[in-house]
């Protein structure tokens, strides 16, 4: 018998971990895609994770069946858009499934972009190019590697848990990007 036999029993009832991941605050991301017919694509994630810095690896968690996951599935990139305190409204717009998401927002696509960039709402991107991807229950699992991250400008987060919004408490001068990574044991 297995560990994983041992822990999850093979009848047990579904659980409801919604409640779990609610009380879990986290940073407010829009993950973006072009596809491959040039049409932008993008959807409001907090499933957002570093998994390896060396190489540079993150992964992000979207919903199988979205035009989003189809996109970068066509297009092998994808950008994750870090949103600041005050791009709610973009958190809740691409949340929406609004069909006219990218004619409401200003944003742009470079020709080394993973997704298009939105320039009004993010603090930081990254552009990440896929290197493995696996469905897992009804999401997609989806690893990129870091080609390029951007930073727009020093902002407080914007932060999601108890299904509200709310901000860093004190704003960040991005000094921390070279302080902060020393003090810190990475192993």
């Amino acid at each position: 018998m297995s560990t994983k036999d041992q822990l999850v029993p093979a009848e047990s009832p579904p659980v409801d971990m919604r409640p779990l991941m609610a009380s879990f605050p986290s940073g407010v991301t829009v993950t973006t895609a072009l596809h491959s017919d040039g049409r932008p694509w993008g959807m409001t994630c907090t499933s957002l994770c570093s998994v390896s810095l060396d190489p540079p690896i993150l992964l992000v968690c979207l919903r199988c069946g979205s035009p989003t996951l189809e996109a970068i599935a066509a297009s092998r990139s994808f950008a994750v858009n870090l949103l600041h305190h005050q791009a709610r409204a973009y958190a809740e717009l691409f949340a929406s499934g609004a069909v006219d998401r990218f004619e409401r927002v200003r944003w742009s696509v470079g020709p080394a972009a993973g997704g298009p960039h939105l320039l009004d709402a993010a603090h930081t991107i990254a552009d990440c190019e896929v290197v493995d991807d696996s469905v897992v229950g009804d999401h997609a699992v989806v690893m990129g590697r870091v080609r390029a991250v951007s930073q727009l400008r020093p902002q407080r987060p914007l932060l999601y848990g108890l299904r509200r919004y709310a901000t860093w408490p004190e704003l960040v001068d991005g000094s921390y990007l070279s302080s902060d990574a020393q003090a810190f044991d990475w192993s």
